[in-house]
């Protein structure tokens, strides 16, 4: 393991740094919203445009990274958002704002295409699972941790725009300095919602409702947590610990599902998670939460994390669910189309949560939470009704999976490799993988 680790090294790095002023920027962008007079609705309109960027890059920055190469395209993008994130330090206007998230998610989305690709390229037939699970983690920890680097100034001023600028630019170096060549990029196919409907519905069901919770959450979380009262330390512990959270049941929950009907499986994580947040509601609502009080604190952080995992372990157990129904050869194109339902569920939760927040307060965001998790339950209820379940030894392993772009689908070990968090020291590099040759050199 640890010669694929090396191999792979400078990209995670660069990873985590972008994630780190990704989740920065997020937040803080959230946390100053909440500090102006404008409409819930307004601040997520603002941060939805994030998610409808991601879209947009998902199906258009293939484009960029084949007409100049993926280093070119890499740093440009990166430097993009660096300029956008400064940007929002100048010009204090909810238009620009939403326009500016659109620019960075489209450069988030061709990032992230680039980073996959080469990861796909590195990765050998016995470390896939490997390194599929190392850059899951290399992308919620920084995340998780950024939340903290609020911290550092006030989040009005020019300070904490200018280190996301920092933390971008230093992603360059890694990649930058990189001597692989880049590799080619999969052709773009994708099932349409249509189809996979047809196949799966509870497939697309769960990847919808989980855009839906999360996309919600990312979008105007800060803007829950600073209208229940909580300063910016305990903000940035609150989102974290929601962040963090999606790591702790995934495999697990993952484990069980691979054992038992996963539909069943769905519809308890989708009660929990509605549970979950109906606690959070009534803790908005209820004005029950004391910021002296330790257990209150604690209490609501540790609701945060829970429904961080049980949101977060949705989409991976949906996208399973779709896989028992698909051909092998056509999982990479059906998983696009499933990120697809995940993003328009993701572009359209902060918009729903926001509208409920104006007119129900902050619990308006975990009303919402609470009505997908009830929906999803409900819907797989009756398709558990009507449909027999796939038997469990034609199942496919249940696979931690990103939630940007369908370039890391080409990494998914098989039924007959090792699975994710399988971490073998022993295995053996791929000679194909080794120092690149003069003329890869020259061709990146």
């Amino acid at each position: 393991m640890w010669l694929t680790v090396r191999s792979i090294a400078s990209l995670l790095v660069g990873v985590s740094i972008m994630f780190l002023g990704q989740g920065l920027l997020g937040t803080l962008l959230g946390v100053n919203l909440a500090g102006t007079d404008l409409p819930s609705t307004v601040s997520g309109l603002v941060m939805s445009g994030y998610f409808l960027g991601l879209v947009l890059g998902s199906l258009f920055a293939i484009h960029i990274i084949r007409g100049v190469g993926h280093i070119r395209a890499f740093s440009a993008l990166a430097s993009i958002f660096s300029a956008a994130a400064l940007t929002h330090a100048y010009f204090n206007d909810p238009i620009l704002w939403g326009v500016l998230r659109v620019i960075a998610g489209f450069c988030m989305a061709g990032l992230l295409m680039c980073t996959e690709s080469w990861l796909n390229e590195k990765a050998t037939r016995e470390t896939r699972g490997t390194v599929l699970s190392l850059y899951m983690i290399a992308t919620y920890l920084p995340q998780g941790l950024a939340q903290f680097l609020l911290q550092v100034g006030e989040t009005t001023s020019f300070v904490l725009y200018a280190l996301v600028s920092i933390l971008m630019s230093m992603a360059l170096v890694p990649v930058a300095l990189t001597r692989m060549p880049g590799p080619a990029l999969p052709t773009p196919r994708r099932f349409g919602i249509v189809r996979l409907f047809q196949i799966s519905p509870t497939g697309v069901m769960g990847c919808l409702g989980s855009g839906l919770a999360l996309g919600a959450f990312y979008g105007v979380g800060p803007l829950f947590a600073r209208n229940m009262g909580l300063d910016l330390s305990s903000t940035a512990a609150f989102m974290s610990a929601v962040i963090l959270g999606g790591l702790v049941l995934q495999w697990p929950l993952g484990w069980i599902s691979d054992r038992f009907d996963r539909r069943p499986v769905i519809i308890v994580v989708s009660l929990a998670m509605a549970a979950t947040s109906a606690g959070l509601v009534a803790l908005a609502m209820g004005d029950l939460l004391d910021m002296s009080d330790w257990a209150s604190v604690l209490g609501l952080l540790g609701l945060a994390a829970l429904f961080g995992a049980l949101a977060s372990t949705l989409y991976p157990l949906a996208i399973a669910l779709a896989n028992d129904w698909i051909d092998p050869q056509d999982l990479v194109p059906a998983s696009g189309g499933l990120l697809l339902a995940y993003s328009v569920g993701a572009v359209a939760g902060p918009i729903i949560a926001s509208v409920l927040m104006d007119l129900m307060g902050p619990s308006g965001l975990f009303v919402l939470v609470v009505g997908v998790g009830v929906v999803v339950a409900a819907f797989t209820w009756m398709r558990l009704m009507v449909r027999e379940s796939v038997p469990m030894e034609e199942q496919a392993p249940v696979q931690m999976v990103p939630r940007m772009t369908a370039v890391a689908y080409t990494m998914l070990p098989d039924d007959e490799e090792d699975g994710q968090l399988c971490f073998d020291f022993d295995a053996p590099p791929d000679p194909a993988n080794d120092a690149p040759t003069d003329e890869a050199v020259q061709a990146a």
